[in-house]
């Protein structure tokens, strides 16, 4: 039995819940996962999991097995590049967790990455609140504003730029919008992310404010607050990934140019591991160098364009 193999298995059925769900990740059969595991059990004298007709669950020893396979693995990866020198190729799959505009930030630039990797496969992840990246065996995160979770490893790659922007339709016969104190009277488009969204904050490079509001609409998806605001549904706060376009075009109007949203750091995040493998170190590095290709999101200064 190939025991690397049989524990990288396992440690897909458990992130996935399922043996079908991992076979077609590991591009294997499901009756060839379940040989693996079951092998991997009888090598271990010890049931990892338990099995129904309808449902998985990892059993003690199954739970207690996940992180020491993952350190084998671990071991072997960086064994496998060590001794594979400079230039080595990616492969493999990488799960990558981030917010809608940056997934789409993204996903835009992912072609050149795959085209020297020809191994490498990126599951994307558009997710808005933190996840158990351990527990489902995400590689990286990307987390807007601080995090506070000292057990992961933490790198700040950029910052955000938004703007407070609402649809020329919305805006005709309005009251004028020209400081933080004026949105009390409009109709906002909330986006709600982690749990807060009844609250904006703006800063002018000197002062910051923040502004109570009361939402007409509230989403956990900044895609979607994006779209009721070009129907004209109200003012939102939107990341110039999604707005900029739209107002370029004049679909769009940036609104309070003097007291913009104030920013948040941009962060990776992911387990605190010793030897990262080649894959997500690459994946790591290409993130890092897109978003500094964006020179919205490079600078830390309080300022934002014109447009």
């Amino acid at each position: 039995m190939d025991i690397v193999s049989a524990l990288r298995t396992f440690l897909r059925v458990a992130e996935t819940g399922s043996f079908s769900a991992a076979a077609l990740d590991l591009d294997l059969t499901q009756p060839a996962v379940s040989r693996q595991v079951s092998a991997l059990e009888a090598h271990l004298n010890t049931r990892l999991l338990h099995r129904t007709t309808s449902a998985l669950a990892l059993t003690a020893e199954g739970e207690q097995t996940i992180p020491m396979a993952r350190r084998v693995i671990e071991a072997v990866e960086a064994l496998g590049e060590a001794t594979c020198g400079e230039g080595a190729k990616a492969s493999g799959r990488v799960r990558l967790s981030l917010p809608a505009p940056l997934g789409l930030y993204m996903s835009d630039r992912l072609t050149r990455l795959l085209r020297d990797h020809p191994g490498l496969c990126i599951e994307l992840i558009f997710r808005e609140e933190p996840s158990d990246l351990v527990g489902e065996g995400i590689d990286l995160e990307v987390r807007l504003g601080s995090v506070a979770d000292n057990s992961l490893m933490c790198r700040r790659i950029g910052w955000t730029t938004a703007f407070l922007v609402a649809a020329p339709c919305y805006l005709e016969g309005r009251p004028v919008l020209e400081t933080p104190d004026d949105i009390g009277v409009h109709d906002c488009i909330c986006y709600s992310r982690a749990g807060d969204g009844r609250s904006w904050s703006f800063s002018n490079g000197a002062d910051e404010v923040a502004v109570r509001i009361v939402p007409r609409i509230i989403a956990n998806n900044s895609v979607a607050v994006h779209r009721a605001a070009l129907a004209g549904g109200g003012v939102a706060v939107l990341s110039h990934i999604l707005a900029c376009p739209d107002i370029e075009a004049g679909r769009l109007v940036n609104l309070m140019p003097d007291f913009p949203p104030s920013r948040l750091p941009i962060n990776i995040v992911y387990p605190s591991r010793r030897n990262l493998p080649l894959r997500v170190r690459t994946v790591l590095d290409f993130l890092i160098d897109a978003v500094r290709e964006d020179p919205l999101m490079v600078s830390g200064s309080s300022c934002s364009p014109r447009l």
